[in-house]
């Protein structure tokens, strides 16, 4: 099944990213090379540098097991994000 992985960054969260961000990268490669990956990308702010979050849309065997991905990313351990929220996802277009 999908999961939306919807997370929410800290203010001024540019600096906590660039030192993960290669690390946070690979493990969205690693679900894309698998096939599990639907869709990923930052949130930017609407005027400004930087980015409020981050979506990823990808398939898990359950909640549990997206839940536990989303957890384990390079960057929650680093600060940055504020609040991640994982949902079932059902993609009806396209």
């Amino acid at each position: 099944m999908l999961y939306a992985i919807m997370s929410e960054d800290v203010l001024d969260s540019t600096p906590l990213r660039k030192p993960v961000r290669p690390a946070h990268l690979a493990r969205l490669d690693t679900l894309r090379d698998e096939g599990r990956l639907a869709i990923a990308g930052p949130f930017p702010f609407i005027e400004g540098e930087g980015v409020t979050g981050s979506l990823v849309v990808a398939e898990f065997d359950s909640y549990e097991a997206a839940l536990q991905w989303a957890n384990t990313d390079p960057y929650v351990d680093a600060g940055v994000y504020a609040k991640v929220v994982v949902k079932p996802f059902r993609q009806v277009l396209p």
